[in-house]
């Protein structure tokens, strides 16, 4: 598969993994796109998290947030207050994380997922 058409099958199963792993497990899709984009793509951590937020502008939880609000298991203002939170919380984390070389990033980024996967691994 050649450069353009491969980045397109890449980039549209990165979409399905992050979608599929999104609905069953209510993760942000930044766990599965980012580091597939690093890997796969070949793209840096500031381009790999720049695309993921841009993919994640759109509604794209819509379709599973559906399925949870049929089976009453939404918190409109909960998810409103982290809304508010997030907006801010990621304006002024975009602007460090753009100021940080590029390795402190990555590697900041990876011990994120590891302690994420050691509380839950431990969770009783």
């Amino acid at each position: 598969m050649h450069g353009a058409m491969f980045e397109t099958v890449v980039a549209v199963v990165i979409g399905l993994a992050a979608g599929g792993l999104a609905g069953l497990f209510g993760i942000g899709g930044g766990i599965v796109m980012i580091p597939a984009m690093t890997l796969v793509l070949g793209f840096s951590q500031k381009k790999a998290q720049g695309t993921s937020l841009a993919a994640m502008l759109l509604p794209i939880g819509l379709p599973a947030l559906m399925n949870y609000w049929r089976e009453q298991t939404v918190d409109l203002r909960v998810a409103a207050l982290i809304v508010a939170g997030f907006l801010v919380g990621s304006f002024f984390s975009s602007r460090v994380a753009l100021s940080l070389p590029e390795v402190a990033l990555r590697r900041s980024f990876a011990i994120l997922l590891l302690l994420v996967a050691v509380q839950l691994w431990f969770k009783k």
